[in-house]
């Protein structure tokens, strides 16, 4: 047996500011730093280690990689960053609290960018936008590294990770819209000849 782990970075600065991040490269807090470190020791006491790592090149996802694998116990694997895991862009909105955008352009209007899963922002991605990059890049770097039996660990966004998990539980565009991908808490997938056998967090976080 193998696996796939799937880790959203720490809270970031702009997650707890609630404003739209997208691409714009800011922190994590110490309350994102201390997911990390939580996850890191989940990953410990499970005794996972990792053949590859794949990552964003954003530094919130850097960050929460690098303290990861530092409480987990063992140097960072083999690692490639790629702009195809960075977060959904979120063009115009990028840097705008959430709730002043909705008094600017409607509760309505700003859910839709939000939770549909093909109406763009202004100059952004939509979801659909964000899994024509993310799910090809896991086909063409990931896929076959995990039906080798190899262990990957990969440490991204909300919406990005979102993508692959759609991918990997083979879920409809509608089913997708219900998914939230946690900050900080590893999710697991356990391969057997390339076949899921199981999913799970590492994590029971309330």
């Amino acid at each position: 047996m193998n696996y796939l782990l799937l880790l959203r970075h720490g809270q970031s600065q702009w997650n707890l500011e609630n404003r739209f991040t997208g691409w714009v490269d800011v922190d994590i807090t110490e309350l994102g730093e201390q997911e990390a470190i939580e996850a890191g020791e989940a990953i410990k006491n499970k005794n996972m280690h990792f053949d590859y790592m794949f990552t964003s090149v954003l530094k919130r996802a850097i960050r929460t990689a690098e303290i990861t694998c530092k409480v987990a116990g063992f140097d960072e694997p083999p690692t490639e960053r790629d702009q195809a895991l960075n977060e959904r862009h979120y063009g115009d909105l990028q840097g705008l609290n959430k709730a002043e955008t909705a008094v600017k352009y409607g509760d309505d209007q700003v859910h839709q960018w939000r939770r549909s899963y093909d109406i763009n922002p202004p100059n952004g991605e939509s979801l659909k936008d964000t899994a024509a990059r993310t799910i090809p890049y896991y086909q063409n770097k990931i896929e076959a590294l995990v039906k080798e039996g190899k262990n990957v660990l990969v440490v991204a966004h909300g919406n990005s990770l979102r993508s692959l998990v759609m991918y990997l539980d083979n879920l409809t565009r509608e089913e997708v819209l219900e998914l939230n991908i946690p900050t900080g808490n590893p999710l697991v997938y356990e391969f057997e000849d390339g076949k899921i056998l199981n999913k799970y967090y590492l994590l029971d976080r309330k």
